[in-house]
């Protein structure tokens, strides 16, 4: 297939909806930013650093965001402990920076609740977006991944990858922007091969490796040789068990087997593909959108594959463990999908 810029058709695109919004809706105004004037940003992570995935993405758009525009970032890490979430998030509004920063469903009211109380300053939610009828949240911006169009393609490969006919599934939580992505997977998975297993759990947590580790083993003894966590730290335990019984892995928002590399090598070379979501991307972009007074704030945007939002890791680990003709089978099928000849069934609308 045709290899355009990630990176330029996520610009373009970003841009091109922002200009197709209404003029009636909220537009942050631009300002003379510098570095000695900077865009002060928080970004508060409801967990820690170091899932390897989706927090981590969003860091790296921040420290990306940081090293090329006039901005100043400060990430706060509440902890585990929800009872510390909403105070985290008040703390950072209250220190008067520009724009604050969380995601998922967690932090959703939370924003909700401050953002009409604090008119001056701007939140974006990623992962996640409020009912923007229901509230008075003209200086949000919700940010959503249409993730189950790219979790078709990671399907479509596991069900030809595997060799016992079974793929194993493992949800940290059932809402839908988690579940979305189990949708795309499995219906990719099917559309390669009809009469494939599909084993699935819920975690019920996303931050514990144990428990990931255990069903995932549970799922290997039942025969599943292809097994795809969509559970935050928990699947790094999920993780671990494919590595330890030397199958193969899909790995979730973030190109993990590449993140990997550098300390566990044995890891990365089971995970053939991840499901990208580039939350980090995402966040670079209406930062600096913002910055140039093009966020429209008041709005849910909803980016996929045709934006670049999404997608599957395409590394040296995919070279290596998906053969050539199936990869080229892949990228076909991803032009179906952009080109809307294949569409994915999904959760967001």
């Amino acid at each position: 297939m045709p290899r355009f810029s990630v990176g330029q058709t996520f610009v373009a695109l970003f841009l091109a909806a922002n200009l197709w919004a209404s003029a009636a809706l909220p537009v942050a105004q631009a300002a003379d930013y510098s570095k000695e004037h900077p865009l002060k940003v928080a970004l508060v992570v409801h967990g820690f650093l170091g899932d390897k995935s989706f927090m981590d993405s969003a860091a790296a758009g921040l420290e990306k965001a940081k090293a090329e525009l006039p901005v100043d970032v400060k990430i706060i890490e509440a902890g585990n402990d929800p009872s510390r979430w909403q105070p985290a998030l008040a703390d950072a509004t209250d220190a008067g920076y520009d724009v604050v920063i969380a995601g998922t469903f967690d932090m959703t009211g939370f924003i909700v609740d401050l953002a009409p109380q604090n008119p001056e300053t701007k939140f974006i939610i990623f992962d996640d977006a409020p009912d923007f009828s229901k509230c008075s949240c003209s200086n949000v911006l919700a940010i959503e991944y249409q993730t189950s169009s790219a979790a078709y393609l990671a399907g479509y490969a596991a069900a030809e990858l595997s060799k016992t006919g079974t793929l194993g599934t493992i949800s940290g939580m059932e809402f839908p922007t988690v579940t979305n992505f189990k949708v795309g997977f499995d219906e990719g998975a099917k559309a390669a091969r009809p009469d494939i297993k599909i084993l699935s759990q819920v975690a019920g947590t996303f931050d514990d490796p144990a428990k990931g580790k255990e069903i995932a083993r549970a799922q290997l003894d039942q025969g599943a040789d292809v097994i795809f966590p969509i559970a935050g730290a928990t699947g790094i335990g999920a993780l671990q068990a494919v590595r330890d019984a030397h199958k193969l892995a899909v790995g979730v928002d973030s190109d993990q087997a590449t993140i990997f590399a550098a300390t566990d090598q044995a890891q990365a070379n089971v995970i053939f593909t991840s499901v990208e979501k580039r939350i980090g991307r995402s966040l670079y972009i209406a930062l600096k959108d913002t910055i140039e007074g093009q966020a429209k704030y008041g709005t849910r945007l909803l980016l996929g594959l045709p934006e670049g939002a999404v997608g599957i890791s395409r590394n040296a680990y995919y070279e290596k463990l998906v053969p050539a003709g199936l990869r080229a089978e892949i990228d076909a099928v991803e032009q179906k999908i952009s080109k809307g000849e294949i569409v994915p069934e999904t959760l967001l609308k």
